[in-house]
């Protein structure tokens, strides 16, 4: 059974599509069967991976959580070959008030994806910045959250509401939901802001914060333009190596294994955690 993970954070520009898109790339990279689902209206992991808009415009996410097509029809393929993604577009603008009306409106994600989780190791949801109704419909179906956090002290500001939101889905619709981690993207060693807002999340948060660090790194943007993830655009970049770290970390903590997965990419060496980890 798949291992469902939500990509939140309400505040925009943290890196959280790209890290959606990226993280799902990297893993489909290890082997890992995986499915991307854009559950933002602006539809931007769609566009990252190069899918046209007219190509599922009468056949996406909110057609599956509306109940108009199954959700095994909504998935379409990329690249790469054990990497799915389940499109959106503006119609999911209108998901969330037609959920209002509907009953067990949180957990319709959850209930649709109960026929396809057997077929991926991972489902990665790439949620909207905002704590709707489709965001809380991923907590409910995903069995952890990870939460990318620029380093910048505005970034840190909401990360108590989303926490406290967490809590409140915990304790009425998922008890199981857990904490995957705080992913710290945009990071600048040579920028001392950078340096102080890290260093005081490892403090506050120090067994949350994930070892691997996404660094600023402009062949990030560059890649989303082309519609491809970064291991497809310039695997040598220090991006591509970020992400890989990152999916490496994600696996090792599912799986609980002391070896790496090995990643089936034309690379010399899979980058090491200590590599990005913030100095004090």
């Amino acid at each position: 059974m798949a291992k469902i993970i939500a990509i939140a954070n309400q505040k925009g520009g943290v890196g959280k599509t790209t890290t959606s898109v990226n993280l799902s790339a990297c893993l489909a990279a290890a082997e890992k069967r995986t499915l991307l689902i854009d559950l933002d209206p602006q539809g931007n992991a769609s566009s990252c991976l190069g899918i046209e808009k007219e190509t599922f415009a009468k056949s996406n996410v909110y057609h599956a959580l509306i109940n108009e097509e199954n959700f095994e029809s909504c998935i379409y393929k990329t690249e790469l070959p054990l990497l799915d993604l389940c499109p959106s577009n503006n119609d999911l603008v209108g998901a969330e008030l037609e959920l209002v009306h509907m009953f067990a409106r949180e957990s319709k994600l959850k209930v649709a994806l109960e026929a396809i989780q057997n077929k991926y190791d991972y489902i990665i949801i790439d949620c909207a910045p905002s704590l709707n109704l489709l965001t809380v419909n991923a907590f409910t179906a995903a069995h952890s959250y990870l939460v990318p956090m620029q380093t910048e002290y505005l970034a840190m500001e909401g990360l108590s509401q989303l926490l406290n939101t967490v809590r409140l889905i915990r304790a009425s619709l998922n008890p199981k939901l857990t904490l995957e981690g705080i992913l710290l993207t945009m990071y600048d060693s040579r920028n001392n802001l950078c340096k102080l807002v890290a260093n005081d999340l490892m403090t506050h948060f120090k067994d949350d914060i994930l070892k691997s660090i996404i660094p600023r790194n402009v062949k990030l943007s560059e890649c989303t333009s082309f519609g491809k993830p970064i291991i497809l655009y310039d695997i040598t970049s220090k991006g591509s190596e970020a992400y890989l770290s990152l999916a490496r970390e994600i696996i090792l903590k599912s799986e609980k294994r002391p070896d790496s997965p090995q990643v089936k990419m034309p690379l010399s060496q899979i980058p090491k955690f200590e590599d990005y980890q913030v100095q004090p």
